[in-house]
């Protein structure tokens, strides 16, 4: 599946990110398929725990990251978008203050940055938060 199977129109026009999603869209505006399972990944992730784009895809076995992250940009407001990261564990940029947040409410486990790390932001600890998904079967279709 490329990014451009995402049907045309399905993003918002004000900007990508999860700022401009406050919530999934009403039932007139349906998602493309895809991105509800995306979105019902990420919603089941628990609090503290992480997955990266690509554990999404995977655990779908649809896709791959930069889809996933498509459809976090667009639609990922209406979740706990926090919880889908990078490979690496760093932050979101333009929402890291936003995201620590969330981790440290969370208990997520984190990695004290370096101080030569650009801005002296921790990362998530992927041996420590990274979520395998549980058991597949669970409510999975």
């Amino acid at each position: 599946m490329s990014e451009e199977s995402l049907p045309d129109g399905t993003g918002p026009e004000r900007g990508d990110g999860p700022e401009y999603d406050d919530a999934r869209p009403e039932h007139g505006d349906a998602l493309p398929e895809y991105a509800e399972r995306v979105l019902d990944v990420a919603d089941r992730i628990p609090p503290g725990r992480v997955m990266t784009y690509g554990d999404v895809a995977e655990w779908l076995e649809e896709g791959g990251p930069r889809q996933v992250g498509r459809v976090m940009a667009l639609y990922g407001g209406a979740v706990p978008w926090w919880r889908v990261v990078r490979a690496d564990g760093t932050l979101l940029p333009g929402h890291e203050l936003e995201a620590l947040d969330s981790y440290r409410a969370e208990g997520t486990p984190l990695k004290e940055a370096s101080r030569a790390a650009e801005g002296h932001l921790p990362r998530v600890d992927m041996k420590r938060a990274r979520w395998d998904g549980g058991e597949r079967a669970d409510g999975h279709t």
